[in-house]
């Protein structure tokens, strides 16, 4: 795979909403695996020592985005599936 872009993994993240669940999930890993290997670069890099900071902590915080992004795909079934109501002792269809 070519070398990809912060924007473009970042591009991932909105595309991953109007996927099914599986497609979705399988973007997202590829794009943290991508991440985690270094493979993916910062549009404009400079190679000043600064940018490198900022650059790492962009990443530890897209890495972030990606792995809660994933936690919610995952989850997002059971909760259109009926166990908010179970969750919600309040609502008129829990158990």
């Amino acid at each position: 795979m070519s070398d990809r872009t912060l924007e473009e993994i970042e591009a991932d993240l909105d595309r991953a909403t109007d996927l099914e669940t599986e497609a979705a999930v399988d973007l997202l890993q590829s794009a943290r695996a991508d991440l985690r290997a270094g493979r993916v670069r910062h549009e404009g890099d400079d190679e000043s020592e600064e940018g490198d900071e900022i650059d790492t902590d962009r990443r530890e915080s897209l890495e972030h985005r990606l792995d809660q992004r994933i936690r919610e795909i995952e989850n997002r079934d059971a909760y259109s599936g009926g166990l908010g109501s179970a969750m919600n002792p309040e609502d008129d269809e829990a158990p």
